[in-house]
């Protein structure tokens, strides 16, 4: 609990404070960390000022000064609109706003803009936290380029729509990011957030849609040259009420034959035995994580005709694994036709007090 003299001086620090950058110092720029000096403070802050630690009789005070302090933090980490952070390109001008997902490696906000001529609207913008990661970032625009260009109109729906991509120098500290803008999103889950959703797993019904829908977005990568490299649970959007999906985090992504450039750190057991090897990445690369993922999705309510399905997906020699997306998909219509009968609409919502983000990637 802190002392009176304690939560006076914070308190007179906190409410007495115009901007961020006076209790916390130089901010840190859009997609960069705050230092461990501003972490500092605004610890001490939080201890000082606290409901539950204030000294007694001074919990409304307490209440009024903590709730100012959230604000300037958040702002000062850009994930509360307070820095009012503005970014210019050659085709448009920027205003980023809250900070809506932390990915392994970029940050995502929201961004509204500007074009050149005075067209506006919504994105959102994804910013790599390291300047070392730049060059995942330029992969992933390179790759959500090509996939624009390539395949029937249809099938693109089921990756992100790149808006533009750029590098970002941070004014305060030097420091160059690479960035990437894409359309938003509305209504979209991750299947991580399915999954924790569903502890005791997915119907195989419902997962079945995802499956699909899934193989055509992998398909779809394929046909433009590209193994998408990272489809885990975090990367794959799902829309229930619509059964849509979109396959995000193109980070990864390599040319068909290439290693892998990097895995998604913490995540290696769901990457197929060649990755680890350095070996050539192919269609049956993705394969391979995709059915682990829906394999984790389902759980133990898998029916055996299709763990067996699933199990022939995710072979170690990727020689021996399936390794064309779209004959895969015809395939499981065959499985999923012996086990249920024909296609048909299933509804799917997700619990009640599920939010969903709205983002294009994570």
């Amino acid at each position: 609990m802190s002392t009176e003299e304690e939560f006076a001086r914070a308190e007179r620090r906190v409410l007495g404070a115009r901007e961020a950058h006076e209790l916390f110092g130089p901010a840190p720029g859009v997609g960069g960390e705050p230092g461990e000096q501003a972490a500092r403070c605004w610890r001490a802050l939080a201890r000082s000022l606290h409901p539950d630690a204030c000294p007694p009789g001074m919990r409304g005070r307490a209440s009024v000064a903590f709730a100012r302090l959230g604000v300037l933090w958040g702002g000062y980490r850009g994930a509360g609109g307070e820095q009012q952070v503005r970014i210019a390109t050659a085709q448009r001008s920027y205003r980023v706003g809250a900070l809506v997902a932390r990915g392994d490696i970029a940050n995502v906000y929201r961004v509204s803009y500007t074009r050149k001529g005075g067209e506006q609207g919504e994105a959102v913008m994804k910013i790599a936290r390291s300047p070392g990661d730049s060059d995942l970032m330029a992969a992933e625009a390179h790759a959500l380029a090509r996939l624009e260009s390539h395949g029937p109109g249809h099938t693109r729906a089921y990756v992100p729509r790149l808006v533009e991509s750029f590098t970002h120098r941070d004014e305060s500290t030097g420091a160059r990011r690479g960035v990437t803008v894409m359309e938003p999103l509305a209504g979209f889950f991750t299947l991580a957030e399915v999954a924790a959703a569903y502890p005791e797993g997915v119907d195989a019904r419902d997962a079945a849609w995802m499956w699909r829908r899934l193989l055509v977005a992998l398909g779809h990568g394929h046909r433009a040259g590209l193994v998408h490299g990272a489809a885990l649970g975090a990367n794959v959007l799902v829309h229930p009420g619509e059964h849509g999906l979109v396959l995000a985090d193109w980070c990864y992504s390599v040319r068909a034959g290439q290693p892998l450039a990097a895995m998604v750190q913490g995540q290696e057991r769901w990457y197929g035995p060649e990755v680890a090897a350095r070996g050539p990445a192919t269609a049956a690369t993705d394969i391979f994580t995709a059915t682990r993922t829906i394999e984790a999705l389902v759980g133990t309510r898998m029916p055996p005709r299709l763990a067996v399905f699933a199990r022939g997906c995710a072979l170690a020699n990727p020689a021996a694994r399936p390794g064309d997306a779209w004959a895969l998909l015809e395939e499981l219509d065959e499985v999923l036709e012996e086990l249920w009968g024909p296609r048909r609409w299933r509804p799917f919502a997700m619990p009640a007090g599920a939010a969903a983000e709205g983002v294009a990637s994570r």
